[in-house]
């Protein structure tokens, strides 16, 4: 099987990758850019494409029989261009990470490691115990909110649980009160679940029904002292309303992974907002990193190679997107 893995963020996956899949792999490598006769051919006639996006602007891969995006997001690839026969599907193995970097956020706002550490080292003891003035705060007892409950929001709970945090979840469909979810709501909610808790996580994918889908209702309803965390992307929260509350302090803070613009060839050092976030005290800035650990690569890179042999086996995949036609 002639399996591609086109650009940068694909190859990251290509290590070790035809060891998973066996014999019958033939793996190549293409750049983003697909300046060459030789890679526009390469591409054309894979039988496996591993990629983050699909246009008009690329060549049709007329026997393409499975087309694998190396994440969860799907946004990019234009589902309608691929060839009927061509399966799409993608993979998660990225909420473990991605819960570990949101409690470790929230343990970061309450527990103040790194500036003890440095007051100490100049000999102030700003957070001994022992006064009342000193103190700093704890999770346990606050209460979590959960935008989305797909495997992101599911791994965070778990682990809010084991911090003996209370957990609220809003969900397009109904989730219902269990061992992890104290209170649940609906989406038509969304204002009353914010004003419900300590810290708003925000996992819903893109779509045009999540789009700004957190505004400014929502973080006027939020506590003052509330602290809300982007790791699903960054447009679901509305750039202009969310810069306006933390700008105006309504809010106590924001963590945010996921961004409004990246990095390109032509602007490789682009700030992530046309607005100055960065130029805000109460704000946690990180470049899309919480899902980026080599326990994610490793877990995505099994699935994809899974998917792979699955297709040679003639076998249902997982985690499909779209089903191919067998009649195609």
């Amino acid at each position: 099987m002639r399996i591609i893995f086109h650009g940068d963020n694909a190859a990251s996956f290509s290590k070790g990758f035809a060891e998973l899949v066996g014999s019958e792999a033939q793996v190549r490598i293409l750049p983003d850019v697909l300046a060459t006769p030789a890679d526009q051919e390469a591409y054309a006639q894979a039988d496996a494409i591993i990629g983050v996006k699909f246009d008009a602007g690329l060549p049709k891969p007329a026997g393409l029989k499975l087309f694998h995006v190396p994440g969860a997001g799907y946004d990019a690839v234009d589902l309608a261009l691929l060839p009927a026969q061509t399966s799409v599907c993608n993979c998660f193995g990225h909420e473990q990470a991605i819960a570990e970097y949101v409690m470790s956020a929230l343990l970061a706002r309450n527990i103040p490691l790194s500036d003890a550490d440095q007051k100490l080292r100049r000999g102030d003891w700003a957070y001994w115990a022992g006064s009342p003035d000193r103190v700093h705060g704890e999770i346990a007892g606050q209460t979590i909110g959960l935008l989305g409950f797909g495997h992101i929001g599911k791994a965070i709970a778990r682990r809010a649980k084991a911090f003996e945090m209370q957990v609220h979840v809003a969900n397009r469909s109904p989730v219902a009160v269990s061992d992890l979810v104290d209170r649940a709501f609906t989406l038509d909610q969304l204002a009353e679940f914010c004003g419900s808790v300590d810290a708003v996580i925000v996992s819903v994918p893109l779509t045009a029904a999540t789009t700004g889908i957190v505004g400014a209702a929502e973080f006027a309803a939020m506590k003052p002292d509330a602290v809300i965390v982007n790791v699903g992307r960054g447009p679901t929260i509305d750039e202009t309303a969310l810069f306006e509350a933390l700008q105006a302090g309504r809010i106590g803070g924001a963590i945010i992974d996921t961004w409004y613009r990246y990095p390109s060839a032509a602007e490789p050092h682009i700030l992530p907002s046309k607005l100055a976030f960065h130029e805000l005290s109460n704000v946690l800035m990180t470049p899309h990193m919480s899902g980026w650990t080599d326990g994610t690569i490793r877990r995505r890179q099994q699935t994809m190679a899974d998917n792979i042999k699955r297709c040679l086996e003639g076998s249902a995949l997982t985690n499909v997107v779209r089903e191919g036609r067998s009649d195609a």
